[in-house]
């Protein structure tokens, strides 16, 4: 077994960064011994600090869109997006702590108030995912940190440089060394991590396997926060809409941006029988022009390759299977070269595919299926165990009314793409898709918990019935 974690470059295959193994038991414990200082700082202290590390991450900001174009394999000017979403982040929580941890007093009996104030939990453990390796995890450390939390930070061991490079920012902004770790290393140090008896909480970004497990693991943990976000198998609906180019570009947005390795990427086209040629005929044209490259290549790539070879044999295995159950290939999904994880993006019609696997294909394959009736095809919409995002693509206010009130989605939307979300708005799915701890927007909501107080400058208290005669 390897001691150290080595990342390599998806679109060259070079080693780009490499780092032993770290020691979750050593991290958990300096966390613990220097998080109560950090707590212990006045709200405007960490919120100085949060925004020098917005400062830092812009003076970088060129080094860290190179660093993350080439371990993700995600162009440059995508990247370059997810710099700009880390330093946009501590705006917005700034913002979302006051709104949503507000400081409230109420009056009460004989003059005494209802003091609501909210504590951090304590060393709250981050396990970043590979596709977004700077902007997920920040999502949840900024917020963390903003609380008076510590937090151990274990990133992607496909994506470990991003994550060492964003701890640094951290530091070199003035946040205590003791209060942001950085733990290297593979699933073992994840579980290690999770199921560390010295943090307070998880915060986890990731596939439904695993948060299903942990989601099991933390079952008899009720004093421990678990936020879950586990990606999803959602939905776009074409219906009744006669710009089908513009419809085009909305699906090939929501399935094949940053190569349809997005947990709100569409998987499922369920498109109206009438619609269905026209649709797929221009849909189809314009897949055929997507370049797909390098992240430096000069003209831009619209999309790299996905995160590693492993990634793509399974993604073909998946586009093999669906084909030997029936499905008919619009578009096949081509490996230019086989020993670089590269993909074109494929679309496959499973209409007449019986028992459609309920599954995140974590990449560029765009299932198709044909539907006569809007109701049968919100009931195919939600004909899944995940509940993410779902998006509706058609010119009639009156089908997106039905389609709100009855489609199973945290994030819902009307001629816009399925991915894209604002973070300055929850972001959380339900049933596979997470546990009912939205982030974004609600991070703040997990980062720290309400403590209610009965307060009276002066003892006073009287029983009034039920004693003796003295």
């Amino acid at each position: 077994m390897s001691d150290e974690i080595i990342s390599y470059e998806p679109a060259t295959g070079a080693i780009l960064w490499r780092h032993p193994i770290g020691d979750v038991d050593a991290e958990v414990a300096c966390a613990r011994a220097g998080w109560s200082s950090w707590a212990s700082k006045p709200l405007a202290f960490r919120i100085e600090t949060m925004r020098r590390f917005a400062n830092i991450v812009r003076q970088r900001n060129d080094a860290f869109t190179d660093l993350i174009a080439r371990e993700t394999g995600k162009p440059i000017w995508e990247a370059r997006g997810e710099v700009e979403t880390v330093i946009a982040k501590v705006d917005i929580s700034v913002s979302a702590y006051a709104d949503r941890t507000a400081q409230r007093r109420l009056e009460a009996t004989m003059g005494s108030r209802i003091a609501v104030r909210h504590k951090p939990h304590g060393v709250l453990a981050v396990l970043g995912p590979y596709n977004f390796p700077a902007h997920l995890p920040n999502g949840h450390i900024v917020p963390a940190l903003i609380a008076g939390n510590a937090v151990v930070f274990k990133p992607s061991e496909k994506t470990p440089a991003v994550g060492a490079f964003l701890v640094e920012c951290f530091r070199a902004a003035g946040v205590p060394a003791e209060c942001i770790r950085l733990v290297i290393g593979g699933p073992n140090e994840g579980k290690a991590l999770a199921a560390h008896p010295d943090i307070d909480g998880l915060l986890f970004t990731g596939s439904a396997h695993t948060g299903l497990a942990l989601n099991r693991a933390f079952a008899d943990k009720p004093e421990k926060i678990l936020a879950l976000e586990m990606g999803g198998n959602n939905p776009i609906v074409v219906w009744d809409t006669p710009d089908l180019h513009t419809a085009a570009i909305l699906i090939i947005q929501s399935a094949f941006t940053t190569a349809g390795q997005r947990c709100t990427a569409a998987r499922r086209l369920i498109v109206d029988t009438k619609l269905y040629e026209p649709l797929i005929a221009t849909l189809d044209k314009m897949v055929g022009r997507i370049i797909v490259g390098e992240p430096h290549a000069n003209p831009a790539p619209f999309m790299g390759p996905v995160i590693d070879n492993d990634a793509a044999d399974q993604l073909t295995e998946s586009f093999l299977a669906l084909l030997m159950r029936g499905g008919r290939a619009i578009r096949h999904l081509e490996r230019p070269v086989e020993t670089l994880p590269f993909l074109k993006p494929a679309l496959i019609d499973v209409t007449d595919v019986a028992d459609r696997p309920d599954v995140e294909l974590f990449g560029p394959i765009l299932q198709v299926v044909r539907i006569d009736d809007f109701d049968a095809a919100i009931a195919e919409a939600n004909a899944t165990r995940y509940g993410l995002s779902a998006s509706l693509i058609s010119q009639t206010p009156a089908l997106y009314d039905r389609f709100w009130a009855n489609i199973r989605a945290g994030i819902v939307n009307w001629n816009k793409p399925t991915n894209g979300a604002s973070s300055g708005a929850p972001f959380g799915g339900i049933g596979w898709s997470g546990n009912h701890r939205p982030s974004a927007y609600y991070a703040a909501d997990y980062c720290a918990y309400p403590v209610v107080s009965s307060e009276s400058e002066s003892a006073r208290a009287s029983i009034g019935i039920g004693l003796a005669d003295g």
